[in-house]
């Protein structure tokens, strides 16, 4: 009887504890970007009982009554482990994890065109989520690169804001960017590529600075850009990015996830800015900002296949409306010589995708892309109405022969492009936009990649292309890399870069009616060579991480085209360089987190871009390049208060002086002035996946002096009366090195929905 009685009791207890054991549920995200991490690992503290987060960040897990412990451990590679207290009147968990390692474990596709560790990668590539950008909220991806050590939007135009990216002091032309991938952003639209893609598709931005010809073709001169869209699989059902401005600035991003059957996802972003409120704080009857509205949306399709090779589809339309000029101008004044103005419509269509091939033993994937671009634009009284289009395939193979991989490409690459310009100049006057350029470029490249030892890796690659007018291309490149240990990396790399200009479409100085444009001769291709020694590092330390990239960059240049700004005030004349130019210096990014909650993101860049010209007596004069400071640095403080879900993010950029386009006799200094951009913001997580957030802007409330020459005489119709212009001084609005607002406030509001 007492070994039954035992037997009734142990059931007993053992039923109870069953009965007694506790489901909890809840969600682990990313701390800085509040995404879902997928394939999390959630255990109990010192036990065998787990479990694993699905793709939307979710777990579920049963805890037995007889445990004698309530604490969850979190973990997952890339990010700091965490342990949270289970509550005995709380089922439900939200958990935030800490990105660590400084991004090291990140995957990353640009340097090699394939899925590769950020540390294992050969060619040295930077990544960026939106968490940065986050820190100091903008309209635009051009805007958010602001805070990227070593990269620099710069505006080209005081009157209608047209921009490009500078990388490592190179000029926009030479630097690519691309969206997945894909070359759907070049020549007509580099000044428009990062403007209306929404933000909230966005999972991450790779930047390679350095030419990356070899396996992207021309144009990847100076770097590339690579907007990586998030996959629709693991996106949130719903997120929305509401963003508003003290000078009436509006800018809404959304997006929308969801199922098309079990094996089809797709993602749909909206982005909308609207600014319509002209302003002039410096007093020159000029709008200090372009008014704008902006609507852009893009759609992602991504499909599951049985045989798992990857199949996505993209597409994005976007449409822009923008004009600046005197404070009186509207549309009725659009050509006029009576209210001066600049007026640019846009319009364009981008399709991206790739599929794998299916076959079993092979990875080979077809690439392709399309986009149109139109803009019909008024400068002043110059019309320039230009169209494009531009066709993108490739055929990829991928293969691994032991410690060898083997790379290889076949692309062809198609542009129309016409314009009403002299670009396309022709003798007959029936063309309404004259001669369209024709560009036909079909090629080949080769990579290969051998792991010399756990160590040592060497990257060698050549490309090769013809183009239907300027024959052969090559572009090599070789790279070396060095682990001493996980932690440690060194890249030695060296490329080739070439480019074929066409400088209506990328320099927007010769759009504006301001100056007229000489060719001096027939220009020829560019042709770079460029070496880059890389270090990155990972150094743990008691409260928390340091992480750290550094690189020395030289570029040489040959046969390089120029816009002389200086011979005569009225023109600019472009010609291949009689001469070499050259892009040296330094720049270091460093990463400082503290586990408390307090985070450093910092870097500066150092360097030296000039033009040695020959003068008439022969002898090489150094030049220096314009808009290239020798110095800038930038800046992100973070402290979180998770107790109460507050963060205060300090961000900011300081510029040395740079040379400036200045007219003979001119009255306004040649070099910029030190300046510093400041801004502040204060971010609050609240229930319900709702965060809300307020700052301010330009804090120092800096404002460029004088960006406009005779703001007065747009139409230059006074420009010869000797007594009221004895300098013989022109309209210009070139002038130009950092934005005219002042300080603004901003409030805005997030919201997920998993």
């Amino acid at each position: 009887m007492k070994g039954a009685s035992l037997f009734f009791f142990l059931l007993y207890c053992s039923i109870s504890g069953f009965a007694q054991s506790r489901s909890n549920t809840g969600v682990v995200k990313d701390a800085e970007t509040n995404e879902p991490v997928a394939f999390c690992n959630v255990s109990l503290l010192n036990s065998t009982t787990g479990t694993v987060t699905d793709v939307s960040g979710k777990f579920e897990l049963f805890i037995p009554a007889s445990s004698n412990t309530n604490r969850l451990l979190i973990s997952f590679t890339g990010y700091l482990s965490d342990t949270i207290s289970l509550q005995s009147e709380k089922s439900h968990y939200i958990i935030f994890l800490k990105p660590a390692l400084h991004g090291i474990s990140e995957v990353v596709v640009s340097g090699t065109m394939k899925e590769i560790s950020k540390m294992e990668s050969a060619i040295p590539v930077e990544v960026y989520t939106p968490a940065l950008f986050k820190k100091n909220p903008s309209p635009t991806l051009f805007e958010s690169l602001n805070m990227v050590t070593g990269v620099q939007p710069q505006l080209n135009c005081n009157v209608c804001n047209t921009g490009d990216i500078h990388i490592n002091g190179l000029e926009g032309p030479y630097t690519m960017i691309l969206i997945d991938g894909m070359p759907v952003v070049s020549s007509l639209s580099t000044v428009y590529g990062l403007h209306g893609i929404p933000q909230s598709m966005v999972k991450r931005i790779e930047i390679v600075k350095g030419p990356a010809s070899t396996l992207y073709g021309s144009e990847a001169v100076a770097g590339l850009i690579n907007v990586i869209t998030k996959d629709p699989f693991s996106s949130p059902k719903f997120k929305a990015d509401i963003l508003g401005t003290s000078l009436g600035e509006f800018n809404f991003d959304i997006s929308s996830k969801w199922n098309a059957g079990k094996r089809a996802s797709s993602l749909l972003g909206m982005n909308y800015f609207n600014y319509l409120i002209p302003a002039d704080v410096n007093d020159d009857n000029f709008t200090d900002v372009t008014l704008q509205n902006r609507f852009s949306v893009f759609n992602k399709w991504n499909f599951e296949r049985k045989s798992e090779k990857k199949a996505t589809l993209a597409t994005r339309y976007m449409y822009e409306n923008r004009w600046g000029g005197e404070m009186q101008y509207s549309d009725e004044w659009r050509g006029t010589d009576s209210i001066y103005g600049e007026s640019i419509f846009t319009n364009r269509i981008e399709l991206i995708g790739t599929y794998g091939l299916p076959f079993k033993n092979e990875n080979l994937r077809f690439d392709y892309s399309y986009n149109y671009h139109l803009q019909d634009s008024y400068y002043g009284t110059t019309k320039y109405y230009a169209n494009q289009h531009t066709a993108f395939a490739q055929l990829v193979w991928d293969k691994e022969l032991g410690r060898i991989n083997l790379l290889a490409g076949v692309p062809f690459r198609f542009i129309y492009y016409d314009d009403n310009s002299p670009a396309t100049a022709s003798s007959d006057s029936l063309h309404r936009n004259n001669e369209p350029a024709l560009t036909y470029l079909p090629g080949v490249f080769f990579q290969g990649e051998i792991k010399w030892s756990k160590k040592i890796t060497i990257l060698a690659g050549a490309r090769y292309e013809h183009n239907n007018v300027h024959g052969s291309i090559w572009t090599p490149r070789l790279s070396f890399k060095y682990s001493p240990n996980a932690n440690h990396t060194f890249r030695l790399t060296g490329g080739s870069g070439f480019r074929v200009v066409n400088l209506f479409t990328e320099d927007h100085a010769a759009l504006t009616g301001a100056r007229e444009v000489v060719i001096q001769n027939e220009l020829q291709p560019e042709r770079s060579w460029n070496g880059n020694l890389n270090y990155t590092g990972y150094i743990p330390h008691e409260k928390g991480y340091i992480g750290m990239d550094a690189s020395l960059f030289y570029t040489y240049f040959t046969n390089q085209i120029t816009g002389d700004f200086f011979t005569d005030p009225n023109k600019i004349i472009y010609d291949n360089l009689d001469g070499y130019a050259v892009s040296r210096g330094l720049t270091v990014n460093l990463d400082i987190s503290f586990i408390k909650g307090l985070k450093l993101i910092t870097g500066f860049t150092l360097m030296d871009v000039y033009r040695m010209l020959k003068s008439t007596s022969e002898v090489f004069v150094k030049t220096p390049q314009l808009y290239a400071p020798d110095f800038s640095t930038n800046f992100a403080v973070s402290y979180s208060i998770n107790k109460i879900g507050l963060s205060i993010d300090w961000t900011g950029k300081v510029t040395g002086p740079m040379h400036l386009p200045v007219v003979p006799n001119d009255f306004r200094p040649e070099m910029s002035p030190w300046f510093c951009l400041m801004n502040i913001q204060f971010s609050k997580r609240l229930p319900k996946n709702i965060e809300l957030y307020a700052g301010a802007k330009n804090l120092l409330n800096f404002i460029p002096k004088n960006p406009i020459l005779r703001p007065f005489d747009p139409f230059d119709k006074n420009a010869n009366d000797p007594v009221n212009n004895p300098n013989g001084y022109t309209f210009d609005p070139s002038y130009n090195f950092s934005p005219i607002q002042g300080i603004k406030g901003f409030l805005g509001l997030r919201w997920t929905i998993d």
